[in-house]
């Protein structure tokens, strides 16, 4: 990358706030996450041990930033979130104990 390219790579970041860095970086999480859980419209039946990191990795990201996201921000994240481990749970034939699902150390058991 070039010196130039990358100081106005920086100059742009420099204009982000945390917020959308860190909704962006959940949602992309969170898009993954359902193709490996098997929601994709292609038929892809997904893989359950990718899902669970993708998962896992969300709601860790998820849990470390809401004080900082406030509630307009956080609860759509918190509620893509349970969905996906929802569907995780749904998915998998080998039933994680409750609190043992994926992100379910950061969130709690998900019912």
């Amino acid at each position: 990358m070039s010196d130039d390219l990358e100081n106005q790579a920086l100059r742009e970041l420099e204009d982000v706030p945390a917020v959308e860095v860190i909704t962006a970086t959940a949602v992309h999480l969170m898009s993954a996450a359902a193709v490996q859980v098997g929601l994709a419209e292609n038929g892809y039946k997904g893989d359950l041990d990718e899902a669970r990191k993708l998962i896992t990795a969300l709601a860790g990201l998820i849990s470390a930033s809401s004080p900082d996201l406030g509630d307009h921000h956080a609860r759509p994240l918190r509620d893509g979130l349970r969905s996906l481990q929802l569907a995780f749970r749904e998915a998998s034939t080998i039933k994680d104990e409750p609190g043992q699902g994926p992100g379910e150390k950061f969130t709690g058991p998900v019912n």
